[in-house]
């Protein structure tokens, strides 16, 4: 698989992006086309065959790969699959409410700036993964590097409490990782590089924002 490459935009605001992005049908490569620059391969749903298991074999090698699957369970377990394949591909998430049209929930739902917003926090997120880890140092963008326990979760209100899903999916939201329970939700981070101090100042953030609209 390749290495890191910069990404830039079209003179009309699209995203141009080297690696290879994964999605689930042939709307949702409409709509991602709408939004940028790229090798957009379909799964065309759960049963991928062999044919296109090949074709995104050929793109994680040579260019690398972004997983956007819908932000449903379908979507999630074909992430799954995808991911246990290729360990090594960028994960971006696009918020529920930001992919639904009446009963449906999928890519091709969501506007495009939400879809550019979603694979540019991807891009930050997995490049300052990267650098945190190449650098080993162990220190956060911000502050030191402490890896997030499940007590840090309870703590900050993101697990067994009222409000609390509403609250950690704002919170998930706002860091681009997708939404997921509490006990994923420790694991994400991780492999994210997302310490401590981050979710601290996200959850603070969130808090904020709630206070002034009160």
């Amino acid at each position: 698989m390749t290495g890191k490459r910069k990404n830039s935009s079209t003179e009309d605001g699209k995203l141009c992006i080297d690696r290879a992005i994964v999605v689930e049908g042939r709307d949702d490569v409409a709509a991602v086309s709408a939004a940028c620059d790229a090798l957009i391969i379909p799964t065309h749903g759960f049963g991928i065959t062999q044919e296109t298991w090949a074709v995104i074999a050929k793109a994680y090698d040579e260019k690398g790969l972004i997983i956007l699957t819908d932000p449903d369970h379908a979507g999630e377990e074909i992430r799954r699959r995808l991911s246990e394949k290729f360990p090594g591909s960028f994960q971006c998430f696009l918020a529920r409410e930001d992919a639904v049209s009446g009963d449906d929930i999928g890519i091709e739902n969501a506007c495009p700036e939400d879809i550019r917003a979603a694979l540019s926090r991807a891009l930050e997120l997995h490049e300052a993964a990267e650098s945190r880890t190449s650098a080993d140092t162990g220190a956060a963008v911000n502050g030191h590097y402490r890896e997030v326990r499940a007590s840090d979760i309870r703590d900050l209100g993101l697990s067994g409490a009222d409000g609390s899903k509403s609250k950690r999916a704002a919170v998930c939201k706002a860091l681009g990782i997708g939404f997921c329970n509490s006990h994923a939700l420790v694991k994400r981070l991780k492999g994210f590089r997302i310490g401590y101090e981050e979710l601290l100042a996200a959850v603070m953030q969130l808090t904020e924002t709630d206070e002034q609209k009160s």
